[in-house]
């Protein structure tokens, strides 16, 4: 099989889809790997270590769409891609089409078979997802801690406090994966940490796991009543493959002080809050309500180097699958597969997102 490795070119993407040790696997099995030009120049890959590993380095994205059988991503497909993609290519990335119509009228009217790392799911779990949440979560406080101090705009409160200064007051909306790794953050920087979620057993795991950890069941009520005395928000809400559910109200977000800042981690899902939209790391952030919204909707790309790692660590052995045996055989193999398929020759083929868009859902096989 011919395996593409596009440059991304979503505003400030440095991250790549397939580092230079696995092009020299994918090829020792036979296969052949074409990457754009400094497809990983951003994650600190050159070409001559692509061209090591046997690759061959192509100068435009139109061929690399054209030669190749499966095209390995980070990102969605943008307008400027749309045409390049064809029916039976495979398409392996992160797509998130719950949050767009129109990618996801682009990839049904090309009829490319569209398979979302974000919607593979092993035992309950979103394996291909959870590498790029805990950057993300991690990262939310990096950026929220960052945003409070006064020249940024903030309310000039440093998170952990000194001796004889309380510390600031973070609340984390939703325990998974991006929920713990913030909370885990925010209380390594002495943080008051409120973490809310519906699932009560979550919330008694980590109030046993996590000394000093405030848990709170997520309710409407309860968010509300900790709004005045919140000063870094972190919305880490996550439905598998459809859109967020807008949990924060603009009401609250009034209730809420001047200069405290939100950082919405679910905005590539369409956001948990009113208030919430899409970002990018050249302008990051926006003021709504007197509160400083960071919504960023590729976090990871920030840190390229090991978000690129982390991501390929658990891609390889679905892109090493799909390229020895094909999309149906590989389901077979490997079951989970199935789910991360969301278009199939023209076939919406994930649930949740036809539900999103109030389109026909049909399964893959």
């Amino acid at each position: 099989m011919i395996i593409g490795v596009p440059k991304e070119i979503k505003e400030q993407e440095q991250r790549v889809a397939l580092l230079p040790s696995a092009a020299d696997q994918l090829k020792r099995r036979g296969h052949s790997i074409i990457a754009q030009k400094n497809a990983g120049v951003g994650s600190g890959y050159s070409d001559e270590e692509y061209k090591k590993a046997g690759a061959e380095i192509i100068d435009s994205a139109e061929e690399v769409f054209k030669r190749a059988d499966m095209i390995v991503k980070v990102k969605e497909p943008l307008p400027a891609e749309f045409p390049l993609l064809r029916k039976g290519q495979i398409l392996f990335t992160y797509l998130h089409l719950a949050a767009s119509k129109p990618l996801t009228e682009a990839l049904l009217k090309s009829g490319v078979i569209g398979i979302a790392y974000e919607t593979i799911q092993v035992n309950g779990r979103l394996p291909l997802l959870e590498p790029m949440s805990e950057v993300a979560g991690r990262m939310s406080v990096v950026m929220g801690a960052n945003y409070l101090a006064k020249h940024n705009g903030g309310s000039g409160v440093l998170l952990g406090g000194v001796p004889g200064v309380l510390p600031g007051r973070a609340v984390v909306i939703g325990a998974g994966t991006s929920g713990v790794n913030a909370l885990r953050m925010a209380k390594g920087l002495g943080a008051d940490v409120t973490i809310l979620d519906i699932d009560v057993e979550r919330l008694r795991f980590l109030d046993v796991a996590i000394d000093g950890l405030h848990t709170l069941y997520s309710s409407e009520a309860n968010l509300d009543y900790l709004m005045p005395d919140c000063d870094l928000l972190i919305g880490a809400v996550l439905l598998p493959g459809a859109k967020a559910p807008k949990l924060i109200t603009r009401t609250m977000l009034r209730r809420m002080k001047r200069g405290s800042v939100f950082v919405d981690i679910s905005i590539d899902q369409g956001g948990c809050a009113e208030t919430s939209r899409p970002t990018t790391h050249v302008n990051p952030v926006y003021v709504e309500e007197g509160v400083t919204h960071y919504c960023v909707a590729n976090m990871p790309a920030a840190y390229a180097r090991t978000s690129t790692q982390a991501l390929t660590n658990v891609t390889y052995r679905y892109v090493q699958l799909l390229a020895d045996c094909g999309v149906k055989e590989a389901c077979l193999k490997q079951p989970t597969l199935t789910g991360g398929i969301n278009t199939l020759d023209g076939k919406l083929t994930c649930q949740a997102v036809a539900e999103a868009h109030g389109l026909k859902y049909e399964a893959p096989f």
